[in-house]
């Protein structure tokens, strides 16, 4: 490291000299030999062997962040001023600038990406410091030694141009080596960056009740937020870094070098064309970030729609949809390529002029600085010298060292006016990733600030109860957490039931009264408005049976096929490893169990006919629409929970087999809130809960616990059945007294 310190320290102007000086020194050999096999052990720590990181890679895991980790960051992500948003999208809205605000998110960012000082992500930081830092260092001797060996060649000294060369192949190596690791270290800090913070969105994002924030985000296209805002933010930011910390680092180190050659005028000269070329740049720079941030919402909302037709296949199908959706997908691609063809026509006058002003600019003021100092240096020296009539051999030794100068200036200023290119561009990415921290912002800032929702009142564990609750359609306040119902639609009024274990309720109506809204509310996904109050089941053993139980299990319209295997439908939500932990008996007696369950499903077959137990497949494909409702109560029968809200969840299936998956429910000690207008279903319950739909949030409530309540409803439901055809008959009479008439009256 004495050698490090000594390249790095001290007058820039002799950097060059000083490494060719102790490249030469034998006696400073061994700290060479220190300082590279430094080099190498700071690499092996930072960068795993192969082996090692094959190892990692075949078990990585992203681990969970707790709600209480979570929330000690929440302070370093307030909501945005409506005034200032993050994520402007229209042509009038502000521009992403490198502002205050724009330091502030980058930095709440950089905590999660970069937690601390002595984390991985902050060694390869430091390694990577370390190598841009020798490649400049490499970058001098470079320029030095290739003005020396110029030199040689113009003095026609043989032995010097070919020691030259010598340490022309030297240097290559360790030149070569640096690039590669910057680089490599670049890439690995892209990506260490983009884990950690998809670890950390997926923790906040997927959370649990009573957040839900992946049920209750605002925002729209998360997908794009989540996949391809992420990799793009962390690729630009560990990029951005190595452009402007080397450029940066070039224009100081370099500046300082041609300092010493050029004299005062020739470096005012070079801090003029700084200036101007600044000037000129900024004068004609683009809003590259609030153009990004455009191209990126477009990108997901084309990226949704595709998405969209290969989830919705088979519905479109059956409609014959293809064109219409075609139609749909073409206009979305169509406003992304025309935004994108906006910024390339954009970015013609741009890079014309950066072009012009960092290449041939930069250059003709690179000759003219050169130039200022050579001449005056002529004038004062080679005028005279030559006027006098020197030796030849005088003569050629001032040709060479002039040539020197001239060549190591010029090599120093091409790679000035590369720098400044750079550090120009650098400007321009900065902008395009101050668009991209403003939307990953937006996305954090509005998970963070998301309120849970109300937490139901304790009760005895075996009870479920709504106290005079409105069932409101949720609005953003709503969705947000707000018990407060005023100014929204309530499609239920001062709703109040109790329910004990062994009561069966169903819930019924015409449609769109809001009975699946009703369950909304039940399973805690809405918010009770009107200032009511929600008391939910716990989880527990649940009158002494000896059971583990979940208090509440929900089964949606829409039967949903988790990615994974056989066994894991059947098991969802709970993962593999949990299902092992649970089988105490044997995985065999585990394994009979759930066959048993799938022979109550009506499903006995399904194992034997998809290969196994362990067999993937897109379930959401191969089920048909049956098999995937009783699937899902195949997992209300393995669960087990005190109470099962079924919504409308056996549409698809014949009535009798209907019948007996509830009877085995009510045998399993499994209380049903049925919402379902067959009224078939009426004799498996005990109360029955009527919304009128009326416009009012009126409700009835009909039935008591036990055998008589349920042939109540049966005989109310069976008797409005019996009117309801009268009624259509009725019109039929009606119709055909009609067309009699209008016969009699042509005959008369």
């Amino acid at each position: 490291m004495a050698v490090f310190s000594k390249l790095t320290s001290g007058r820039g102007s002799l950097a060059g000299e000083r490494l060719l000086r102790l490249l030469k020194d034998p006696a400073n050999r061994q700290p060479l030999l220190i300082f590279i096999a430094a080099v190498l052990i700071i690499r092996s720590s930072v960068i795993p062997s192969s082996k090692k990181r094959k190892a990692k890679e075949s078990g990585i895991a992203l681990p969970v962040l707790s709600e209480e980790e979570l929330a000690g960051h929440a302070r370093h992500f307030p909501l945005l001023p409506e005034s200032a948003p993050a994520e402007p999208s229209a042509p009038g809205s502000p521009k992403p600038t490198l502002s205050l605000s724009f330091i502030h998110q980058l930095k709440s960012l950089l905590r999660i990406v970069i937690p601390s000082l002595t984390s991985r992500e902050a060694l390869i930081l430091l390694a990577h410091s370390a190598f841009l830092v020798s490649r400049t260092v490499l970058s001098v001797a470079v320029a030095r030694l290739d003005g020396r060996i110029v030199r040689d060649l113009v003095s026609a000294d043989k032995w010097g141009f070919l020691k030259g060369l010598g340490w022309w192949f030297l240097l290559a190596v360790p030149s070569i080596y640096t690039n590669s690791m910057i680089r490599h270290l670049q890439s690995t800090l892209a990506l260490r960056f983009r884990t950690r913070l998809t670890r950390y969105i997926h923790s906040l994002y997927l959370s649990s009740a009573p957040h839900l924030r992946y049920y209750r985000v605002p925002l729209q296209g998360v997908d794009q937020y989540l996949t391809a805002d992420v990799e793009a933010w962390s690729e630009s930011v560990a990029g951005i870094y190595g452009n402007l910390l080397k450029p940066s680092l070039d224009l100081l180190l370099f500046t300082s070098q041609l300092a010493r050659s050029l004299g005062f005028k020739g470096t005012v000269l070079l801090f003029v064309n700084y200036y101007v070329t600044v000037k000129i740049l900024r004068a004609v720079t683009p809003a590259f970030g609030r153009l990004a941030s455009v191209e990126a919402r477009l990108e997901g909302e084309y990226r949704a729609g595709v998405n969209r037709v290969g989830r919705e296949s088979e519905e479109v199908a059956f409609y014959d949809g293809g064109p219409l959706e075609r139609t749909i997908l073409l206009r979305a691609y169509t406003r992304l390529i025309r935004h994108v063809n906006n910024i390339y026509k954009i970015r013609i006058a741009y890079e014309w002029t950066e072009d012009f002003v960092v290449k041939y600019l930069w250059s003709a003021a690179g000759y003219g600085v050169v130039g200022v100092g050579l001449l005056a240096r002529g004038d004062k020296v080679g005028g005279d010298f030559f006027a006098k009539g020197g030796k030849e051999g005088e003569k050629n030794r001032v040709v060479a060292d002039r040539t020197e100068t001239y060549i190591s200036n010029r090599r120093l200023l091409l790679s000035l006016a590369d720098a400044g290119g750079r550090l120009m561009y650098a400007y321009k990415d900065l902008v395009e990733v101050a668009g991209l921290t403003g939307r990953l912002y937006t996305l954090l800032s509005t998970l963070h600030n998301l309120p849970s929702l109300p937490t139901p009142l304790p009760g005895d564990g075996n009870t479920f109860e709504l106290r005079d609750v409105d069932v409101c359609i949720p609005t953003r306040t709503l969705l947000l957490g707000s018990a407060e119902s005023k100014g929204h639609t309530t499609l239920v009024r001062a709703l109040s039931l109790s329910l004990h274990r062994g009561t069966h309720l169903m819930i019924t109506g015409s449609n769109g009264v809001g009975k699946t809204a009703v369950a909304r509310v039940l399973a805690g996904l809405w918010a009770a408005g009107g200032g009511g109050a929600v008391v939910k089941p716990g989880a527990g053993d649940g009158e002494g049976e000896g059971r583990e139980r979940m208090g509440v299990f929900v089964v949606p319209q829409r039967a949903y096929m988790v990615s994974g295997s056989v066994l894991e439908q059947v098991i969802y939500p709970l993962t593999l490893g949990e299902f092992y932990a649970r089988a105490e008996g044997g995985l065999d007696e585990a394994l009979g169990e759930l066959q048993g369950i799938l022979e109550a499903a009506h499903l006995g077959y399904l194992v034997e006919r998809e290969g196994g137990w362990g067999t993937v497949k897109e379930w959401r494909d191969v089920l048909s629409g049956g098999e995937k409702q009783r699937m899902a109560l195949a997992r209300v029968f393995y669960h087990r929970p005190k109470f099962a809200i079924l919504d409308e969840c056996t549409s698809a299936v014949s009535s009798d087999v209907e019948g007996q998956m509830y009877e085995h429910a009510k045998s399993l000690g499994i209380s049903l809130i049925t919402i379902s207008l067959r009224p078939s279903l009426t004799k498996y319950h005990t109360h029955l809960l009527t919304l009128t739909g009326d416009g009012t949030g009126s409700w009835t409530e009909t039935g008591e616990q036990g055998g008589s309540g349920a042939h109540d409803l049966t005989r109310v439901l069976e008797e409005i059945r019996v009117l309801e055809m009268r009624l259509e008959e009725s019109k039929k009479w009606e119709g055909r007294v009609r067309e009699l008439e209008g016969a009699l009256s042509v005959r008369s």
